[in-house]
């Protein structure tokens, strides 16, 4: 029987062109060693997949081959944009440095496309034990103030930021106007619990903030909240409330969107809402509606539950 110790068994030495490349990235480029690591795989599978064939020789037609193998092996779109990527940079030294070849057989070759990642978003039982909660100093009664105005008017993280006291925010309407992408402006409704939190905010507001200070959340030092900041106590007042999903703030975004949407079923609604452009861009959220029926099929249809 032979295996990996046996001194019979001779391990296929690297190709010098490997090699080289490699050398010419970790002294030349610089290369971090796990760009390296990454690198030395996707140009392995290269060589495998061109059954020792040098570089040099292979084709457009081959690389377009070389392709559809992976993704019928079950390579995902982004492993393989990676692999053409290294396989690019590989056929360019080749041309540049050693002037072996004439044409890089991998430009306008292609990796397939990879499905969109759906958004992830709270449950309303979920948003509902994350916001429910009382807040107990000030600090905490901004924060509360924070993320019911993110959940209740569907908030991007830089728009809720750069709010500033003033008529921006109608707590009489119950209306927000907020300056989006492309410097595009919306007005939005604020939620019945969302203007008593902000109500609990602006009144304390003033014993932090510093004078002249037109943010409308400042920090413990009177200064307005950086986006890291409320990331980070959005992270920490989940984890304190046990719910047991790391939440950031376009989660609550996604929440606002999804929870309309399956209340409503308006689509364009919900795009004005979120300030989307394009309609395609507010279609995600029907797949995560679809994905709610479907999960309630499975549990309550008698003809679909596991046995």
């Amino acid at each position: 029987m032979t295996g990996r110790d046996d001194p019979a068994v001779v391990a296929e030495p690297p190709p010098e062109w490997l090699a080289a490349y490699l050398g010419y990235l970790a002294t030349q480029r610089r290369a971090a060693a796990l760009t390296l690591e990454n690198y030395r795989r996707d140009l392995e599978r290269l060589h495998r997949l061109a059954d020792g064939r040098a570089p040099q020789i292979l084709s457009s037609h081959d690389i377009r081959r070389f392709v559809a193998r992976m993704h019928g092996e079950g390579l995902g779109g982004r492993s393989i944009a990676r692999a053409l990527s290294a396989w690019r940079g590989l056929f360019r030294w080749f041309i540049r440095q050693r002037g072996e070849m004439g044409v890089n057989p991998a430009e306008g070759v292609r990796p397939p496309k990879s499905p969109q990642p759906l958004p992830k978003a709270l449950s309303p039982d979920q948003a509902q034990a994350l916001l429910d909660a009382e807040a107990g100093d000030g600090l905490e009664v901004r924060d509360h103030a924070m993320f019911e105005l993110l959940y209740s008017s569907g908030l991007r993280l830089a728009e809720l930021a750069a709010l500033d006291v003033g008529p921006a925010l109608d707590l009489v309407e119950r209306m927000v106007t907020v300056r989006g992408k492309r410097n595009k402006m919306r007005s939005v409704p604020v939620g019945t619990q969302a203007v008593a939190a902000l109500a609990a905010w602006l009144a304390q507001r003033g014993a932090l903030a510093r004078n002249g200070e037109p943010a409308l959340f400042v920090t413990r030092s009177g200064t307005r909240m950086s986006s890291g900041a409320i990331r980070s106590r959005l992270a920490r007042w989940a984890q304190m409330r046990g719910l047991g999903v790391h939440v950031h703030p376009h989660m609550l975004r996604h929440s606002f969107a999804s929870h309309v949407l399956q209340s409503s079923g308006d689509l364009r609604a919900v795009q004005e809402l979120l300030g989307h452009a394009s309609i395609r861009s507010t279609q995600v959220y029907t797949h995560l509606d679809f994905q709610h029926l479907a999960k309630v099929y499975d549990a309550a249809h008698p003809r679909a539950r596991r046995r």
